[in-house]
């Protein structure tokens, strides 16, 4: 069985006989509790509502998974291929058996991981389900841990859980905040899967970071001279977010431009307000 699962974010918490009072994620600053109260519900349930998720292809060794109707925030999870293996990346709050078979019959899950807290998702009931893969979880928010399996690793700095795979810790949005790099991808060009450590904007000519997005915190620029400086080191031209937001061409010149003129307007180096 599943654990619960907070309809407000989509994290799962243990399958206990009554679900927690309130969830961890949604009372930090970066979330919020709804004005309806915490709510509750598992996947068993999800499913006998007609939640279901679907996958589709991105690109050669990338595919994309979306649950509807949207559970949690509503994050779309990411399947990088490599011949070790398969990284699910932001797992969904929804796990069911057609969703197993999906997944498995692209070659299954070896390494699960996310971006941040807000994004785990039913990690755990994802790792039960594909033989008790390894959960990657940044040290710094080990505090942010919904459900304690021995199926959690801990990690900091950068991790490389398959060959061409590397987590990439950048801070910011939670201390842990990270990224996957994936070599490979874009035609070898390299691509970053950036969950909401860099979030791309609508034009998907544009990239943000901020404490939280919903409260609308920003960072300091320390923070985001951090983020730069951990991406700097790998090739990337293009980036994946985790709602369907694709930078397909220059990422590296769209992330640069886009965060040095964040810097500029929080510095207050403008004339214009």
């Amino acid at each position: 069985m599943s654990g619960w699962i907070c309809q407000a974010c989509g994290v799962e918490y243990p399958p206990t006989d009554r679900p927690p009072r309130e969830c961890l994620i949604c009372t930090d600053e970066r979330q919020y509790v709804p004005l309806a109260g915490q709510k509750w519900i598992t996947c068993e349930a999800l499913a006998r509502e007609g939640t279901a998720a679907e996958v589709e292809f991105l690109e050669p060794g990338l595919y994309r998974m979306t649950v509807s109707p949207r559970v949690g925030i509503g994050q779309q999870s990411l399947l990088v291929q490599t011949a070790a293996g398969n990284l699910l990346w932001e797992p969904p709050g929804f796990i069911d058996a057609a969703a197993v078979a999906a997944i498995r019959a692209l070659g299954g899950v070896a390494v699960i991981s996310s971006s941040h807290p807000h994004l785990t998702g039913a990690s755990v009931s994802w790792s039960q389900a594909f033989d008790h893969a390894p959960v990657y979880w940044a040290a710094a928010d080990r505090a942010w841990i919904t459900r304690p399996d021995d199926a959690i690793t801990l990690w900091s700095g950068t991790e490389r859980p398959l060959p061409g795979v590397t987590f990439v810790q950048c801070g910011g949005h939670f201390p842990g905040s990270s990224m996957a790099h994936w070599a490979a991808g874009a035609d070898g060009r390299g691509v970053y899967l950036t969950g909401d450590t860099i979030f791309v904007g609508p034009s998907r000519w544009t990239v943000s970071a901020m404490r939280s997005y919903p409260n609308l915190i920003p960072l300091p620029e320390r923070a985001i001279r951090q983020i730069l400086g951990a991406m700097e080191p790998f090739d990337y031209d293009r980036l994946y977010g985790s709602f369907g937001q694709v930078v397909e061409i220059e990422a590296r010149e769209v992330v640069e431009t886009s965060l040095e003129r964040y810097i500029t307007w929080i510095r207050g180096d403008v004339e214009d307000y």
